[in-house]
């Protein structure tokens, strides 16, 4: 099914509009310069047979910094647009499902400046399953190094969730894909791991968790989710920089992210990651993260903001 044609409301510069109703100008700003910002949120079916955001409120801070990072007057506050996506949720009759926050700038004029234009916003949810496949957050994904760098922290402000610097992460996952691996994993200006095409990243070495700190990846809060139940859980976490050689050796990887969730790495490079299977350690955060977005778990319910 297209994403442009399919029945459902959309939440559009303030008002539910139909799915199909929900379009721009050709000559719309950021659809020729790319400077636009977006989120990637989820919401969860309950333990209690409803429905719940995960994280909505840090979800919707981070949307309006990048904003902010790019000086995007956004004309709606964060309150404003928190209730919008339960409202998406809830229009749409959806249990579990992914939203897609966005804003853009609009088609007054072109030209590299955008002085003057509008600023919109929308926010679509629809079904989304595992990002990486079913079969990958259990059996875990083979995963490339790719031949292109993260950006440089100076090229591009990497705490914004910006919608031209995925040309980077597009060009990596299609390198990836078309060599028959599932995914990419870029390196740094300098050659550490940064994160995938779409995803934080971490390893497990002698019951330690270690991740690349943030100098060149998106503060990505299924990252921080993680690294919170891992020190809950006794595992010591470290921020560092990592080697490529280092995956290699490692006993466990796996990528994080709203859409690809807790995701197994089983091998990179055509090296075998530990066993080349989900690790105990992967399945415990793993296990543990899936109780938490579905509330079955005492802890973290503030995480959760009910439909």
């Amino acid at each position: 099914m297209s994403m442009a044609d399919r029945d459902g409301k959309i939440w559009m510069d303030g008002k539910l509009i139909d799915w199909r109703d929900a379009k721009i100008h050709v000559l719309t700003h950021t659809l020729h310069y790319g400077m636009g910002v977006f989120e990637g949120v989820r919401a969860y079916q309950t333990a209690d047979g409803g429905s719940a955001i995960f994280r909505l409120k840090e979800h919707t801070k981070r949307l309006l910094n990048s904003a902010k990072i790019f000086q995007m007057d956004v004309p709606f506050d964060q309150e404003t647009l928190e209730a919008a996506q339960r409202e998406v949720v809830r229009e749409n009759k959806l249990a579990s499902c992914y939203l897609r926050p966005i804003i853009w700038i609009g088609s007054e004029k072109l030209g590299v400046s955008a002085k003057g234009n509008t600023i919109h916003v929308a926010i679509a949810a629809w079904p989304w399953g595992a990002y990486l496949g079913e079969e990958g957050l259990s059996r875990g994904i083979r995963v490339k190094t790719s031949s292109f760098t993260r950006h440089h922290v100076n090229v591009s402000m990497v705490r914004a969730k910006a919608s031209g610097w995925y040309v980077n992460s597009i060009l990596a996952n299609q390198e990836a894909t078309a060599d028959g691996y599932d995914e990419a994993l870029l390196l740094d200006v300098d050659g550490y791991v940064s994160e995938g095409s779409g995803e934080n990243f971490f390893l497990v070495n002698r019951g330690k968790l270690f991740t690349p700190d943030l100098s060149s990846c998106l503060d990505g809060i299924t990252r921080d989710t993680v690294i919170t139940l891992a020190k809950e859980a006794g595992i010591e976490v470290i921020e560092k920089r990592i080697t490529r050689d280092e995956v290699y050796t490692a006993d466990e990887a796996f990528f994080t992210g709203t859409a690809a969730e807790v995701t197994p790495i089983r091998e990179l490079d055509n090296r075998t990651i530990g066993s080349g299977a989900r690790g105990p350690i992967t399945e415990k955060l793993q296990a543990a993260f899936f109780d938490v977005v579905s509330g079955k778990s005492a802890q973290h319910q503030d995480w959760l903001t009910k439909i």
